[in-house]
């Protein structure tokens, strides 16, 4: 296993920059990047070769190795930009299942971009989105289980729910919940951003119905490679966000299955992060990350330790590997900007963090990824003291 120093300089990250925020756009290990650039340099050296007669055995061959790390078959996956797309994919296909009366339940720990999709569709379409409440401070994930199932109702059509909350850092049981949905008939979407490379994942286990991730993130691949999942059951019901040559193939030049060629194939579009997957599913391996997860997940029980040493900040939930694994969230005194207080410890300290109002309380969230060390972390102990809170 490599240092957090070694590590450091595999990645291409400002030495002078405290970098606590890997979970809002991940950081990309040096070899990937050099994998993508080699991809791309190949992309441009014959164009026509590479899109017309190699995509097809190149997509499948990068397709093979991310099911086999992610737990389920190729045929269950298609290439999206981001799982913001992806949740894209199957609330708009749904919809246009759904009108007056439906609706769609997820909790108030959502990401902000899937919540304007959700309340977007419903304007147009009729059905309504709500959010079950799951307020602070949280006891047991079985209580987190039933706050959430209280909230279905018999026109509760799909529960739509992230596996890693983005503002709150929370791991919601979505394993029970999915399985509740399934006895109950009703399809689950999970919005897994921060979940590939963070935890381990075993989709066909999982039980989601629909289930999008970020390969950018915590996997650190290049920016753009993520994924969406559909049980095979499910994939008629999808509808291609794109309409382009995979929907109604010329003949001979039909792909691997309905479902990949009419909701991943755009055309002409950079592909070079999705081939590049493999070289950071490598690079982890490379650096035993596992363990590196292990150290990155003590360091933040120690940072969550000190943290809640300074008034006013408080936890939203136990210290147990339950709630949290490489990123956390913790509340900050009342009348603090988190906004103000994210530009104050980056001009002052050059830590990166991110501030975040949510349900009206001001957060902090701190991630630790393998190259930050404890330095990092005094530096925001450092900061926060320097910083008026409250």
């Amino acid at each position: 296993m490599s240092s957090p120093a070694e590590l450091r300089e595999r990645f291409q990250i400002d030495p002078e920059v405290r970098f606590l925020n890997h979970g809002s756009f991940g950081a990309c290990p040096r070899p990937v990047a050099e994998a993508q650039a080699a991809w791309l340099r190949e992309m441009e050296r014959q164009p026509v070769l590479f899109f017309a007669r190699r995509y097809a055995s190149l997509m499948a061959t990068v397709r093979e190795r991310l099911a086999s790390y992610l737990g389920t078959a190729p045929l269950n996956l298609v290439w999206v930009a981001n799982a913001t797309i992806g949740v894209n994919i199957v609330a708009r296909s749904l919809a246009m299942q759904l009108g007056p009366g439906d609706e769609v339940l997820g909790c108030d720990h959502e990401y902000g971009a899937c919540d304007r999709t959700w309340r977007y569709l419903g304007s147009k379409h009729g059905f309504a989105y709500r959010r079950a409440a799951v307020p602070p401070p949280l006891t047991s994930p079985e209580a987190v289980v039933e706050q959430i199932w209280s909230q279905v109702g018999p026109n509760t059509k799909l529960l739509f729910l992230s596996h890693i909350t983005s503002p709150t850092g929370l791991r919601l049981p979505i394993e029970a919940l999915c399985a509740r949905a399934r006895a109950a008939g009703i399809p689950s979407l999970i919005d897994g951003a921060h979940a590939p490379g963070q935890i381990d994942l075993d989709l066909d286990s999982l039980g989601a119905d629909f289930y999008t991730g970020n390969c950018h993130k915590w996997l650190c691949a290049p920016k753009g490679a993520a994924f969406l999942y559909a049980r095979t059951e499910m994939q008629a019901r999808l509808e291609p966000l794109v309409v382009s040559w995979g929907f109604e193939p010329e003949p001979g030049f039909a792909g691997p299955s309905p479902f990949v060629d009419e909701i991943e194939f755009w055309g002409t579009r950079d592909v070079s992060p999705f081939l590049s997957i493999p070289a950071a599913i490598d690079f982890q391996a490379e650096h035993d990350w596992p363990t590196v997860r292990e150290r990155c997940h003590a360091l933040l029980s120690e940072t969550r330790a000190r943290l809640l040493e300074i008034p006013g900040i408080q936890a939203l939930h136990p210290d147990d590997p339950a709630w949290y694994a490489q990123m956390l969230a913790f509340e900050l005194p009342a009348g603090t900007d988190p906004m103000a207080l994210q530009a104050r410890l980056y001009e002052g300290w050059r830590v990166e963090i991110p501030g975040i109002w949510w349900n009206g309380r001001p957060l902090m969230r701190v991630s630790i990824q393998g190259y930050n060390t404890a330095g990092d972390v005094d530096a925001l102990i450092e900061g926060l003291g320097g910083c008026s809170l409250g």
